[in-house]
């Protein structure tokens, strides 16, 4: 009796332990399919495309298209990163793909190679980088066409803005391609033309870049002789930018007035919260535009209310202000929401 207890005990304690197994297996099975389902990772919203052209300047190219609600020909916004930055930190941080989802554009980043620049800047400062038809200015140029023959782009509606390294190359390829812009804006940029290395580059931006013999309308009117209108271009500074010395911008105010022909006092000054703004307008239409915010450093102003995610996203280049440059340049272009 004791022996035929001991083995009906045996057999349920080994019943009860595979029972036990099953159990653990099955709840490991399900934190697994928790956990994968949980943690999986975002499918990336910028997309990258890898044949556009011959691309000279040997650069990255990615986009956003919103698939629902885009326009049957849609404008095209063109965003140029800062040095440090990649596509992916700027449009987390500024908020430039919800904006497109919103307001039914479509977006272009291109994004610069650390086998270009090890600091992931554009090279502005490089004549072969910048002149018409070559290096990365015609990278650019490339991406641009693609996106507008596969997306039937409204090309009178193309835009342009840069941060920084970004807004210099914003001026490169305005001065480039005119005719191709409708509206650009150039954030904590370099005038065209301010540098031809990186050292002279450097020193431009600490200590401000020096007039060309002719002024500084003409290393524009050299590269682009025949073009007879020009996009209306807004230029944006932070006033404590330790980065790019603010007197650059009035160097940006100076080229796009001088190019254009528009005297400097014929502009207005209007005092905002945020800073000053001046515009010089030609029959009513606005040409040329600064906007000078007070108490901010180098970077992309956006609005404190819309800065947290910003600040969660870790770029330094995207900055809590009293005004966002998104949203400005965005009603400037005429990109407004779309009715539902």
């Amino acid at each position: 009796m004791k022996f035929s207890f001991g083995r009906s005990l045996l057999k349920a304690f080994r019943a009860q332990k595979k029972i036990s197994k099953r159990i653990e297996k099955a709840v490991e099975t399900t934190r697994s399919r928790t956990k994968r389902s949980t943690f999986r990772p975002a499918k990336p919203i910028l997309v990258e495309t890898t044949a556009f052209g011959s691309n000279p300047g040997r650069l990255l190219m990615k986009s956003f298209v919103p698939t629902t609600r885009l326009p049957k020909s849609p404008a095209l916004v063109v965003l140029l990163h800062g040095c440090g930055q990649t596509p992916e930190t700027l449009d987390v941080a500024a908020g430039f793909s919800k904006l497109a989802k919103e307001r039914g554009f479509a977006l272009l980043y291109p994004q610069q190679k650390r086998a270009n620049n090890p600091q992931n800047c554009f090279n502005w400062f490089r004549p072969s980088a910048v002149a018409r038809d070559r290096g990365e200015v015609r990278s650019i140029k490339q991406m641009i066409e693609h996106v507008c023959e596969r997306h039937r782009i409204d090309r009178s509606r193309i835009f342009v803005a840069g941060l920084s390294a970004g807004g210099a190359m914003t001026g490169a390829l305005v001065a480039n391609y005119p005719s191709l812009f409708a509206g650009a804006a150039i954030i904590a940029g370099m005038p065209f033309g301010s540098a031809r290395d990186a050292m002279s580059a450097l020193r431009a931006m600490k200590s401000g870049a020096t007039p060309p013999p002719g002024g500084w309308g003409r290393p524009i009117a050299e590269i682009s002789p025949e073009a007879k209108a020009w996009p209306a271009i807004t230029i944006w500074q932070g006033m404590e930018d330790r980065v790019v010395k603010p007197v650059n911008a009035l160097a940006c105010v100076a080229q796009w007035l001088e190019v254009q022909g528009i005297a400097e006092n014929s502009g207005r000054l209007e005092e905002k919260p945020w800073g000053r703004l001046q515009s010089w307008k030609v029959t009513g239409e606005l040409k040329v535009a600064f906007y000078s915010v007070s108490n901010m450093g180098h970077g992309l102003p956006i609005k404190k209310r819309n800065s947290v995610t910003a600040l969660r996203s870790g770029d330094p280049y995207v900055i809590p202000a009293e005004i966002s440059a998104p949203a400005e340049v965005l009603r400037l272009w005429g990109l407004s929401r779309l009715r539902k």
